[in-house]
Parts: C-alpha cells; structure tokens; sequence
C-alpha cells in the first residue's frame, strides 16, 4: 500500500484536440500488490472531482472517497488484486492541469493549458500503468466521467483489459447534463473574481464555485431522497434572508457547496466539465458505438446503473450494456434501485458492495486469482 506518488513523464504530451506539453505529472495510489503473473491490476478512472486517495492505507490513514469499495476484504478486494488509481490529467489534485505552474512563466497554466479531451486522461493513466510494468490490465473500472474515460481507454487499447466495471457512466453526453454543466461553468465565468481566468488565491471566484456545486448537488441527488431526508425541515444554521436559508435542504446545499470552494481549482473545472461535454466514445464512427468498439476484446463487463440518476440515466446504460453483447461479451446490467441518484455509487455501500463485491468475486474465479 502506498500514499499518493508522482510520476514524472519527461517527453513531450501530444493533446487530441490540439498542443501538448514538454512534460507531466501524474498522481496515482496503488493498493494490494502485483502478483507474479501480473496478472491482477485493476485501474480505477475517477469521476470529475476526486484524488487518487480512493482508500486509505496504512501510509495514510485518511478515508479515502471509496472508502467501502476498495481494501482488504472489500468488494474489490486488495488483498486479491493490485488496485490502482489515477488523479485525471487536467485536475489539481496533484497531476498536471490549468492550476499546475506553467515554467515558462511560472505563473498557473490556467487558459494557456491546451484544451482538454477525455481520451487525454485515458493515454495519461496508460503511461502509469507501462510506468508500473502492468501490460494488460485484469480490469478496468469507471464511475461517471470515468466510466467515459474507460470507453475513451478501450478505443486506443481494445486489448487493454480482460473485464470492465462501468458505473452510472454513458457513451455521450446528452443535452440535460450538458445543460448543466454548461450553467455551472457560467455561473463560474461569470463571478467578478474570474478575470478571465487569471483570479489569485487572494480574490477566488467563490461565488461562482459555490452556485456551481450548488446546481452540481441538485442534479446528483434525487428529489426522493430529498423529500425523505429533509421534508419541509426548517433550521437556523445560516444567517436566514428573506430569499432563502430556511429550509434544511438549503443548509445541505450551502454546507456541500463550503466545503468545495477551496477544495478545487475553477479552471480545472471548467476544462474537466467540458472534455465530459465533448466526449462521445462512437465519434468517427458511422455505425455508432458498435463499430467504435468492435475491436474490443473483453471476457466480460459488468454494467450498472441507478434507476433515479438524471444525469447518466438508464438508457445510457442499456445502450453500454447492449453493445457490448452485441459484441458476443459476457455482459450483465444491473439497474439498482437506490433513492440517492447520480452520487449513490458514492454512497449506497449496501447496494453497490453487494453487486460490485460479487463480479470481483467471480473475476478472481474466472482467473484464478487466489488471496
């Protein structure tokens, strides 16, 4: 097990829409070890916001934001496989992106960075992955953005892994969660501190950030949860205004909103936000996502879903999941019914353990991979 670890690419980063960089910096943990064979790597692509820190470990004690997912005896279980997770290119979590310093000017990248695109982050966690001797990986595994990434993954390796996890994810985005990032990214842009991206530590764009991660909270819960943990609660946590601050729900959003303010960089944001936007795993392809992945040669995939999440909704994973059997891969779909929409693969331990913790089980089977 380790804390987090820098590697240092040195040779020049070619970005697929255009520029590249003399060198990066990617951030990533490893749990478990590597057996003999090498056999049982597993790579974690994450969601837009989070570190490398899935899970604790003993060199850093701190709850990772997979807590329950990912350690001994967990569902995916490192005392079986070598789990390795990547902070995404473009984020400010300790790999490059617009909050790294530019050493030309020694100033942040921010605007100067080359445009973002999630095939980026895909051939950034591959150099990783060569960087620690995995070749092929047993399993690569993408919630949200990562689930995308994993697909960006797979169409420049089709060989790249021999099972695929993918979680509330989707081969595109559609126009609602477009929509919204797109209003998240305004609210941003649009904050007197912005500057056109040139803000300082001093005067943040925190109002934009904080009525983005509000918007950003509303779409990744469900207005079921809401009404069953909150109701019409009223609360006296924060200065009430005639405008609002008076119910618990919006306490919820406020504090959710404090607590990422300074926790993440506006222009990592911004380019992480729109490479989701721009994605689409079938482009080029005039047969759609089939073609797009019919060199993929995967033994099985396991897809799931929440039947309450907006953003990715269900028949985005229907669409994953039919394509790949239409590709003659084992696939299965589960479609879990959880109250707490798009965050609940952060959340709802009980049914997403049970179902992730039984594929891992039955991929250590399949291979052999012994505890």
């Amino acid at each position: 097990m380790s804390a987090t670890q820098i590697y240092k690419h040195d040779q020049p980063f070619a970005f697929t829409r255009g520029g590249q960089l003399d060198a990066i910096e990617l951030a990533y943990e490893t749990w478990g070890e590597l057996n003999e064979a090498r056999s049982n790597a597993v790579l974690i692509h994450t969601g837009l916001s989070p570190s490398a820190h899935a899970a604790s470990c003993a060199a850093d004690p701190e709850e990772g934001w997979w807590e329950f997912m990912v350690g001994p005896g967990k569902p995916i279980d490192t005392e079986r496989f070598f789990v390795i997770c990547v902070n995404s290119l473009g984020s400010c979590k300790g790999s490059t992106g617009p909050a790294s310093i530019n050493p030309a000017t020694g100033r942040p990248w921010r605007r100067a960075f080359p445009l973002l695109a999630l095939e980026d982050i895909a051939a950034a966690s591959r150099l990783v992955l060569r960087h620690l001797g995995v070749g092929q990986l047993c399993a690569l595994v993408g919630p949200s953005m990562g689930g995308m990434t994993t697909l960006a993954h797979l169409r420049q390796d089709p060989m790249a892994a021999r099972h695929l996890l993918s979680i509330s994810s989707a081969p595109r985005a559609e126009p609602f969660s477009i929509a919204i990032r797109s209003l998240q990214r305004e609210m941003i842009v649009t904050d007197p501190n912005w500057k056109d991206g040139q803000y300082s530590d001093d005067a943040w764009p925190e109002n934009g950030m904080r009525l983005a991660r509000k918007l950003g909270m509303v779409s990744y819960r469900s207005a079921i949860e809401w009404q069953d943990r909150f109701g019409r609660d009223q609360q006296s946590y924060y200065d009430e205004a005639w405008w609002g601050m008076r119910y618990e729900v919006e306490s919820y959003l406020e504090a959710a909103a404090r607590r990422f303010i300074g926790a993440f960089d506006p222009c990592s944001y911004l380019y992480l936000s729109s490479a989701m936007d721009r994605f689409d795993a079938s482009a080029g392809c005039e047969d759609g996502l089939a073609e797009a992945l019919a060199d993929v040669r995967l033994d099985s995939a396991l897809v799931i879903g929440v039947d309450t999440d907006v953003l990715f909704p269900a028949r985005q994973q229907g669409e994953i999941a039919r394509t790949l059997i239409q590709l003659g891969i084992d696939t299965r779909l589960e479609m879990l019914p959880s109250p707490q929409g798009h965050d609940a693969f952060l959340v709802d331990s009980d049914n997403f353990g049970s179902v992730v913790g039984g594929y891992f089980r039955s991929i250590a089977k399949r291979e052999n991979i012994a505890p």
